[in-house]
């Protein structure tokens, strides 16, 4: 039998020692730093039932339009500033969201269910719809300042709006202080040609000219970010319509998600098949009287809550598109399967 020497039979029982009270010490203690997973959030309720708040996505939208807001109207255009108060309060009333000139076109229309779209836009960026005053908000007296303020009162109602702008946008050569801060607040800026002619009595070149040159001011004043829209002056096209959607001049190429008429008619869903995104149609904001008061907005809301069925009214889920099977309004090939009928 082989012994081993005293050392190193020493150093080895030594050796297991250490090994035995590191077994018998348990656990290292709590490290009081060591990070701690969060909690995942819970996961959003689901969307009711579209029965339940009577859902239809292939109903119609109403798309305003807006111009001077002046306490002393000349036309049957103008609205007083307490008139488009009003205005804005009936709709928050009525469950309509606001949404921007793209998302409705794009089909974008993300609102909670049972509520319903409206289009807020704004033609010429006159100051009246907005200015920035001296502390950098947006002037009191404005349309915007106006539509904030009745956003912040009526929770839900959202402070969205497409404004299209010719050169100078809101009376501030460049605009960029204007068209920055409306874009860094939520608002679309739009297209409205530079000096606002009847693009139909200009040729190709003409009317390419105008069109480009307005997005190249918006594009300098806001680098990076598309222009997508455009409403026609006067709501009249070139002599070739699609130049109004697709052109380019002057080194600048545009291409529009929509196009707005004057129109006089709430427009289809963007979902419908009868959606032209080159021609949407959209309603002169107006009260009760005047000259063609009966295609105004107030006329037209009056039929809408009269006959609720017709309006686009959400499901709140972006991914589906529902409606009811009564409704006979035939979808888009772009529904497709997300097409959920009740």
């Amino acid at each position: 039998m082989r012994f081993l020497p005293r050392l190193q039979l020493t150093g080895v029982v030594a050796a297991l020692a250490v090994l035995g009270a590191a077994s018998c010490a348990g656990p290292p203690p709590h490290q009081p730093n060591a990070a701690v997973a969060p909690a995942p959030p819970p996961a959003p309720p689901p969307p009711p039932d579209p029965k339940a708040v009577g859902a239809n996505e292939l109903g119609e939208v109403p798309v305003l339009m807006y111009h001077r807001i002046t306490p002393t109207p000349t036309s049957v255009y103008d609205r007083t500033p307490q008139d488009f108060r009003a205005e804005l309060e009936r709709l928050a009333a009525e469950d309509y969201v606001p949404v921007t000139a793209t998302d409705y076109a794009t089909g974008h229309i993300d609102i909670p269910a049972g509520k319903h779209p409206v289009v807020l836009t704004f033609d010429d960026g006159s100051t009246s719809q907005f200015t920035v005053d001296g502390s950098g908000n947006a002037a009191p007296g404005t349309a915007i300042r106006t539509l904030l303020d009745v956003a912040a009162e009526h929770p839900g109602f959202r402070p969205v709006a497409t404004l299209y702008v010719f050169d100078p946008p809101f009376g501030e050569p460049t605009g960029r202080r204007s068209l920055t801060w409306l874009h860094q607040h939520g608002f679309e800026i739009g297209d409205h040609t530079l000096s606002h002619p009847n693009l139909r009595h200009l040729s190709a070149a003409e009317a390419q000219h105008e069109i480009a040159g307005m997005q190249r001011i918006i594009n300098d004043a806001l680098p990076g970010v598309p222009v997508r829209s455009l409403a026609l002056p006067l709501g009249v096209h070139p002599q070739d319509p699609a130049l109004a959607s697709n052109g380019s001049a002057d080194g600048v190429t545009y291409h529009y998600d929509s196009v707005m008429l004057v129109g006089s008619n709430p427009a289809p869903s963007p979902w419908s098949a009868d959606f032209d995104p080159t021609n949407v149609p959209r309603i002169r904001s107006q009260g009760p009287t005047g000259q063609d008061a009966q295609y105004g907005s107030t006329a037209w809301l009056d039929k809408l809550a009269a006959d609720p069925a017709r309006r686009y009214t959400s499901d709140g889920d972006p991914n589906r598109i529902s409606a009811p099977a009564s409704v006979r309004t035939a979808p888009s090939p772009a529904a497709g399967a997300r097409l959920y009928r009740y």
